[in-house]
């Protein structure tokens, strides 16, 4: 099965959450945290795992969708 991360600039999102819509995994939250633009951000939730228990294919849906480009995906 392909496997991928994504990397969110929590400083481009404004939490539309379009990204948490679309990831079939459902592996993207909202953080509790603030931005600097005072918007909560999406956060990626398999960030810290290690590679064999990670759910991410690199589909690239939410980068698709993300209206402000704040999210980039890596596939391997």
């Amino acid at each position: 099965m392909p496997s991928g991360t994504i990397e969110i600039d929590s400083e481009l999102c404004k939490d539309c959450q379009l990204c948490i819509s679309v990831c079939p995994h459902r592996l993207i939250v909202t953080s509790d945290r603030l931005n600097q633009k005072g918007y909560r951000f999406a956060q990626f939730t398999e960030k810290t795992l290690k590679k064999e228990s990670k759910k991410c294919t690199g589909c690239a849906l939410c980068a698709i969708v993300c209206p402000e480009i704040a999210i980039e995906v890596y596939r391997g």
